[in-house]
């Protein structure tokens, strides 16, 4: 797989910046980190099935063929196609949906911070793979919004699914994603295990214990949670992509009470504007999939 995938990640800092200081400020902190042994909190099937079925809407259908006739290009930047010719393409593309409707484990920052009792990671949006005619890919997700579920985000590709089927079909436990260094681990039988390259290269090839897990996420982003004096520098928006062990974002949050974060929020960590008429944000990826 080739396509772009970084873009969403670059603005989030930035983006959250006020919301996570809110949120998470007393854990920046944390005098020692203790470790944390619960694993991420599942989100109910019924509650997938509602998320499954916004992403069914015909509406949003329709606006996952146009992301795939413009090949992931955002409506704000001009095609060398006309509309009509856009317009038959979207139709042609045929889109589907393949696959279950996954939620979408992030590192937590309480984890981070070592709030006693805290989980790995926490359910930020559910993703849906939708397939087109021309076999492209595209992950749609929502976030629950009141009694609702939104799509917020079209991200070509299929990470978030693809990374929760090899989970499972490698044994089981919870897929989560480490943005900071867009990695991606299965966390199994007390145990933090890789699940692609940029994994592989935190933890080993044979992972670590959560203990140790917790430790290592401590020590990279522990002093540059929303509050610590990195964040109030004005440094908490960014990380070299080349640099380990350097300035990091501070993890993106799941909201206080809940499963699953406000839809607005969720924007705000896309870096996102809503698209007229499905309410969806159409984002690429940067980089290339290492997994």
């Amino acid at each position: 797989m080739t396509e772009n995938r970084d873009l969403r990640r670059a603005a989030a800092g930035a983006l959250l910046t006020a919301v996570l200081a809110a949120a998470f400020a007393p854990a920046a902190h944390a005098a020692a980190p203790e470790p944390a042994a619960e694993a991420p909190a599942p989100v109910p099937a019924a509650e997938l099935a509602q998320a499954r079925g916004a992403v069914q809407d015909p509406a949003v259908l329709d606006r996952v063929g146009h992301f795939f006739a413009r090949q992931g290009v955002p409506p704000t930047r001009q095609l060398t196609i006309g509309a009509a010719e856009e317009a038959r393409a979207a139709s042609a593309s045929a889109p589907r949906l393949a696959g279950d409707t996954v939620p979408v484990y992030v590192l937590d920052a309480g984890f981070v911070a070592g709030t006693p009792g805290a989980p790995v990671a926490k359910a930020e949006f559910t993703a849906s793979k939708v397939v087109a005619a021309d076999g492209q890919t595209a992950s749609v997700w929502t976030v629950r919004q009141g009694q609702s579920w939104r799509v917020v985000n079209i991200a070509s590709g299929g990470d978030e699914s693809d990374y929760a089927a090899k989970a499972a079909g490698s044994g089981g436990g919870t897929a989560f994603r480490e943005p900071q260094v867009d990695a991606w681990y299965v966390l199994r039988d007390g145990r933090v295990l890789p699940l692609d390259d940029e994994a592989r290269r935190s933890v080993g090839a044979d992972g670590v214990t959560l203990t140790a897990y917790q430790q290592l996420v401590h020590r990279r982003y522990g002093d540059k949670l929303p509050g610590s004096a990195y964040d109030r520098a004005g440094r908490g928006g960014g990380y070299p992509a080349d640099a380990a062990e350097q300035p990091v974002a501070a993890p993106e949050p799941a909201a206080a009470g809940g499963s699953m974060p406000a839809a607005v929020t969720a924007a705000a960590a896309l870096g996102a504007t809503a698209l007229v008429g499905a309410g969806a944000v159409l984002r690429r990826r940067t980089g290339v999939r290492r997994g």
